[in-house]
């Protein structure tokens, strides 16, 4: 009873998979594939020739069957991988051979001799040499004629396919038709008839009744039934409920999300229990199974339908909506959702019914019709939903324009594009359906719902995602909306999705795996093959090189450099190239240990190398400058310079640029080329005793003695200034406004500087106020050229002599 159960299971499931994914055009049974000599080492040539001659002929004859030529594209591709693997074949044997031609030396140029035995030891080896690389060159030679067979293969099949979807049937519209498709179904349900009665007679006569084994299979229909009426609403109130207990908590939307999964998975269950409790009963034929297993398909794909509508755009306000929809949208969207997904099912349901043999042609449009009209309303209705949310987000931003006219981000784009091909498909899907091209509707509309349920899938996704890694990270939920490793992964899942979205648009597995056999091939660098394997392994070496050299700066940094007598500088210098270092050697570990042949590499680097040295001559320039500044180092981090109009403290040295902090907190990025050629100012190199200046004037009547006492006496009594060198004071001169002196004082700390000038400055003010030295300010005599100008016209006299010239105002 367990074996027959699991076969019925089995059965249920590929009608179904047959009936809804597959697109009737292209059901077509295939054979069993042939396999390739089972053998995988030496290669039977013979039987080569003989399997690509006889392909050949069954090629140029054109008259195989589509199966045929698939099954015979199989054999071919397994000969293929045969062959590739046998173009490495002696490798180790021919570097040897070539490595002792190498020792050898080049032959003599033409007119040229060598010694005889180094000739005769030269043409042995060349005599090996070939022998062994025939192997490998008749690998070549076979993997390159089972390439294009494959590909005229690939080609006949291609054609045939494009074939199919342009075929016309008769049109739908015609109303001729219409009698042949209402006289088709009445014979389709006699011929469910005499099948069940067949059946029954065929079991009676084997002393078997169906229905000794009606009571299990009603009891197996009776919890398929409770499953599919009752385990939706019982699993939505307990994801509310999860999504209530756990409240504003990190991992409760993921938790929802697989509490979810159940409103999928026990209807199903329930269907496969009621499929199995037909099929134990065993009173069908083969219509009969057929039908069923669309059936079941139907009522997959509205559960299915359902459930992600309630995620897409669920009920609760507080969950957030896929595009952005808002709480009044919502119900119209889940009924767009569950309309496409009701007439996806019926058209498996409808494209089985055409097929069965008491159909004729004419009835299958007039099957197929309603359903595409349904599907083209669903995507008519979800287009125009989606505008509305469109514009519903564009009013929130406070736009007046109906599309956005400027850079929307990639996602708005993505959406107006969907919603402008989903009105191109609802429109031009029927009109093709209703002119006979129903095999071109199917390749079209069939897709394209499932592609939407595909897009819906990965939506659903994005928040579970989220929400794990904030639960991982100890993130707010926001936050991981905001990082990086989420979006990473929704891009893995988006490009893991696209062999699944060529599926569903009529690339045929065969297609898939041919290029995924090119794309494990990879492609010849020199004599190296470069495959995903070998720059995984790549990958893979240099993250760990990388992680070894992370671990041992660390080490370096905390451990061991702070107990030697290096300064903060030196210690930043050797971790730096600690770090340089181990990542080259990271680099040349992965790539050697990859089995990739750096002197390819270097061929190509070597090409490569004029050029990049004319576009990187800068970076490069930088980058040995920086080199330097960590080798010699003239400055180090924490020293305060000047280099051009730039001054403030070294924050940090790199080997393209250094970062000095100025003291207004800002951040300048200098070249390293400007340190090396350019003159830099080091205010604490080696040590911080520093000099300072401070200049005052005096007016003029003062006793330039007693300015000089105080301002010695100001300077000797700052506890930063040093006592040797003395502190000095300069009576510099009489200038225009002022007796100038200059005060000379030497500190201890440099960095320091403005603090006590600020000081200095101050005790002066003071002790100049109370000894009555003026500072003073400057002063300037007006002369008027002509005075008379100043006075009113009133005032200004008839016959007034002429006023003298440069008369003081």
């Amino acid at each position: 009873m367990i074996n027959r159960i699991s076969l019925s299971l089995v059965l249920i499931l590929t009608l179904f998979l047959g009936s809804v994914v597959t697109p009737a055009w292209a059901q077509e049974p295939a054979p069993p594939a042939a396999s390739a000599p089972a053998d995988a080492g030496a290669i039977d040539f013979a039987a080569w020739e003989a399997e690509a001659s006889r392909a050949e002929n069954i090629i140029a004859a054109g008259t195989a069957s589509t199966a045929f030529l698939a099954n015979l594209r199989n054999t071919l591709v397994g000969w293929r991988a045969r062959f590739l693997e046998g173009q490495g074949a002696n490798a180790t044997r021919i570097a040897t051979i070539q490595a002792q031609l190498t020792a050898l030396g080049p032959p003599p140029a033409e007119g040229d001799s060598e010694p005889a035995a180094i000739a005769e030891r030269r043409a042995q080896l060349a005599t090996q040499l070939a022998e062994a690389q025939v192997p490998r060159v008749t690998a070549t030679e076979a993997f390159n004629r089972a390439n294009g067979l494959i590909g005229e293969i690939d080609a006949i099949l291609a054609a045939r396919q494009a074939r199919a979807l342009l075929e016309r049937d008769p049109a739908p519209v015609n109303p001729l038709h219409w009698g042949t498709a209402l006289a088709a179904l009445g014979d389709v349900v006699m011929d469910l008839d005499r099948e069940i009665e067949a059946k029954i007679a065929t079991q009676r006569r084997a002393d078997q009744s169906p229905w000794d084994r009606l009571p299990f299979a009603g009891l197996l229909g009776l919890v398929g039934l409770g499953l599919l009426t009752r385990s939706r609403y019982f699993v939505g109130r307990w994801t509310e409920r999860v999504q209530m207990r756990l409240g504003a908590r990190r991992g409760r939307i993921a938790l929802a999300f697989l509490v979810s999964l159940l409103q999928v998975l026990l209807p199903m269950v329930g269907l496969i229990l009621f499929g199995v409790a037909v099929a134990t009963v065993d009173v069908l034929g083969a219509s009969g199974i057929a039908l069923l297993g669309s059936g079941i398909g139907v009522f997959a794909a509205i559960f299915a339908a359902l459930w992600l509508a309630g995620r897409l755009f669920p009920v609760n306000e507080e969950s957030p909506g896929a595009l952005g929809a808002a709480l009044e949208l919502r119900p119209a969207l889940r009924r767009a959702v569950v309309t496409i997904g009701v007439f996806l099912g019926l058209g498996g349901f409808a494209e089985t019914l055409s097929t069965l043999d008491a159909v004729p042609l004419e009835a299958r449009g007039i099957f197929v019709l309603p359903v595409y009209l349904g599907l083209a309303w669903g995507f008519y209705r979800l287009a125009a939903l989606i505008r509305r949310v469109r514009r519903a987000e564009l009013a929130a931003r406070g736009s007046e324009a109906e599309e956005p006219s400027g850079d929307t981000g990639f996602a708005g784009r993505s959406i107006a594009i969907i919603g402008q091909l989903l009105r191109l498909v609802a429109v031009a899907g029927p009109l093709l359906a209703a002119a006979g091209y129903l095999n071109l509707t199917e390749a079209i509309m069939t897709p394209t719902a499932m592609t939407l349920g595909l897009i819906g899938l990965l939506l659903a996704l994005q928040g579970p995602i989220r929400d794990l890694y904030a639960l991982i990270s100890g993130k707010s939920y926001d936050e991981a909306a905001q990082a990086l490793l989420p979006v990473l992964v929704n891009l893995l899942l988006i490009l893991s999705a696209l062999p699944v979205v060529a599926l569903i648009w009529g690339m045929r597995p065969e297609q898939l795996g041919e290029v995924y056999e090119r794309l494990s091939a990879g492609f010849t660098l020199g004599d190296t093959r470069i495959t995903p394997g070998i720059v995984l392994a790549v990958i893979l070496v240099f993250t760990i090189g990388l992680f070894a050299t992370r671990m041992m700066q660390g080490a370096l940094r905390s451990t061991i450099l702070p107990r030697t007598k290096m300064d903060v500088g030196a210690r930043n210098a050797v971790s730096s190239g600690v770090g340089y270092v181990g990542i080259a050697l990271a680099a040349v570990i992965a790539i050697t240990t990859a089995g990739i042949d750096l002197t390819a590499l270097g061929v190509v680097l070597g090409a490569l190398s004029v050029g990049i040295g004319f576009g990187l001559q800068n970076v490069v320039s930088n980058f040995v400058s920086g080199i330097i500044l960590l080798i010699e180092r003239p400055i180090s981090e924490g020293d305060w310079i000047e280099v051009g109009p730039t001054m403030g403290i070294v924050k940090a040295i790199s080997v393209r640029s250094t970062t000095i902090e100025t003291f207004d907190k800002t951040d300048v990025i200098v070249p390293n080329t400007d340190l090396i050629a350019g003159t830099v100012t080091n205010w604490t190199r080696g040590n911080t005793i520093g000099r300072a200046v401070v200049l005052v004037g005096v007016a003029y009547g003062n006793d330039t003695r007693r300015v000089q006492e105080i301002l010695l006496e100001i300077a000797r009594g700052h506890p930063d200034v040093a006592k040797y060198p003395e502190p000095g004071v300069d009576f510099l001169g009489f200038g225009a406004d002022s007796l100038d002196f200059r005060v000379r004082m030497i500190l201890r700390d440099i960095n320091k500087l403005v603090a006590v000038k600020t000081e200095v400055h101050h005790q002066i003010a003071e002790r100049f106020k109370e000894e009555g030295i003026e500072i003073p300010f400057a002063q300037r005599d007006i002369w008027l050229r002509n005075p008379e100008a100043l006075r009113p016209p009133s005032e200004a006299l008839p016959h007034a002599a002429a006023p003298q010239k440069d008369q003081p105002a």
